[in-house]
Order: structure tokens, then sequence, then C-alpha cells
């Protein structure tokens, strides 16, 4: 058996594609710590990764050959892993911890039902970035970031909402561990708690003309102040995508608006630029002694 040739397989090992009528058809129903979600081949998750043009972006940015890992040492939550060329840390593309589950809000939904159990395919963890690439001054890195992003975001979201209609989950559920995380997100998914998604539009509003990095930054390091001048702290909260029909009408129910509304109007936030310049400052500084201890 010959090996595969790189600039043909994206992996090194054989891999044959499968058509998209087939994938996922199989092994439904299936579960094993090798298979992905419990359920599905790597053949499969190939077949998905190649129909949504996530193997042409690694082409193109020549990120090529591709090997993965995928760890189910904690399953149901699996950490899936995509490198280029070797498994060696420096050269991580693909950082993704993901289960399938149930979850039911705390908290009494809009309209005062009781929330029901939600299915969800949840993100425990995800990072996407270029490792051949570095940041600089005219582009610096976003709060947790090692490499500039891959700018594939939207396609892979598009992959998971893929994945879950097929699976039949009521939407995604994310943690967004940052505020910068929470606010891409934003684009595309909502806080189950009216007061969470205020706050965030709230700061997004607050400062209109401040760069979305410095913003970041400023938040991670807890330079921003709230209505009595008190350092504002990120918390994670739940973050959804629905495909559930009374998920959605829940988002666009007038209770949830309401209470968003209600929310932004008693919050008000300031920035302690004092602060910002200090803790900014020694950031870099030990960024930079960092980087030089490597060489």
């Amino acid at each position: 058996m010959k090996k595969p040739t790189p600039k043909k397989s994206p992996f090194w090992q054989k891999s044959p594609l499968i058509e998209e009528k087939d994938i996922f058809s199989d092994l439904i129903g299936k579960r094993g710590s090798s298979l992905f979600l419990g359920k599905y081949s790597m053949n499969q998750v190939l077949a998905v990764l190649k129909k949504r043009n996530f193997l042409n972006d690694a082409l193109k940015r020549k990120l090529w050959p591709l090997v993965y890992k995928l760890d189910s040492s904690e399953f149901p939550i699996q950490r899936f892993q995509i490198y280029y060329e070797e498994k060696k840390p420096k050269n991580l593309i693909v950082d993704l911890k993901i289960r399938e589950g149930l979850f039911q809000p705390k908290k009494e939904l809009a309209g005062g039902a009781s929330p029901p159990e939600y299915k969800f395919l949840i993100f425990d963890w995800l990072t996407l970035q270029n490792p051949l690439q570095s940041f600089s001054s005219n582009r610096p890195a976003l709060p947790g970031q090692k490499h500039p992003g891959l700018g594939v975001g939207k396609k892979v979201i598009d992959i998971f909402i893929y994945l879950a209609r097929i699976t039949k989950k009521d939407g995604i559920l994310v943690y967004p561990a940052y505020f910068h995380n929470a606010l891409l997100f934003s684009r595309y998914f909502y806080f189950l708690n009216p007061e969470k998604e205020a706050e965030v539009m709230a700061i997004k509003k607050s400062f209109p003309d401040i760069p979305f990095k410095q913003l970041a930054w400023i938040v991670y390091l807890e330079c921003l102040r709230g209505r009595d001048n008190e350092i504002y702290e990120w918390k994670a909260e739940e973050q959804v995508y629905s495909l559930n029909k009374s998920l959605k009408g829940y988002f666009d129910s007038r209770g949830y608006k309401r209470r968003v509304k209600e929310s932004l109007k008693k919050l008000s936030f300031s920035i302690d630029w004092g602060c910002y310049e200090r803790k900014f400052k020694s950031q870099k500084s030990e960024v930079k002694t960092d980087k030089d201890s490597k060489q």
C-alpha cells in the first residue's frame, strides 16, 4: 500500500473520502470512544471538512499535510486536534473540546414556563489558529492567543450547525472563556440569561470608537468599571445557537427582549485608563521576556 501523497490527501494516514449522502449514515447510534462523538468515523469527519471547504482553506494557507488526534479519555467529553505536519504543540491548528449533553436552564424562561431539558452540542473549548503566522505591533494578539486566527470562524460554526442538525440537537451551547469570544459569538448566539445578553451589548455600545482588540484587553486586564466604579470581572455563562422552535421563540419573545432592554438601562461602564496603560505595558513586557527565553 502506497503512502498517500500530501498534495492529494490532507492526512498522512490513508483516509478515502465518501459521498455526502453517506456521511453519518452507517454508524449513527453506535457508541465508542474511538469514534467522534461516539458515533462517527474519521472518514466521515474528513468528508464534512472537505465538503465545507475547511481542507481547501488549509491548503491555501500552506497548512498541509494535516494530522489529527482524538482523545476520548474523558468521554463523553472529547478533545479533537488538527496539526500541521506533526503532532507538536507548535503545529496546532484546531483544538476542540466537545460533547453531547442535556442542559436544563436554572431559571424559568420568559413567559413563566418551566424550562425543559434541551439536547445540545456543547463546546467546552475551541481554538483556531495559524501556527505559521506570528503577531506583530501592527497585528497584536487577543487575550489567550498564541498565533493569529485562521479567519474561518463562520465556516467552522456552519460545520457544527450542520452536525447539530443531522444529530437532531436543539442547538449549540458554548461557554465563552473570554469577553471577546462572547462578542464574536454574539453574531449568531444569544445568552440564555437576558441580563448577560444586555451586559455584553452594553459594553459594546458604551465604547463604539475603541478597537475590538483594545476593548478585549481592557476587559481581560480588569480595567473596566461598572456604575459604582466596581471592577468588572468577566464570568462565562451559557450562550446558545438555537435550532429548536420553542427556544427560538424564547429569544424572539417580548419577555426576553423586555428584560434585555430593562437591564441595559441599569448598566453603565467606564474605563480606568491608568489601570489599562500600566497593566498592558506589563503584559507586553512579559510576552517579550517569554519570547526571548525561547530563542
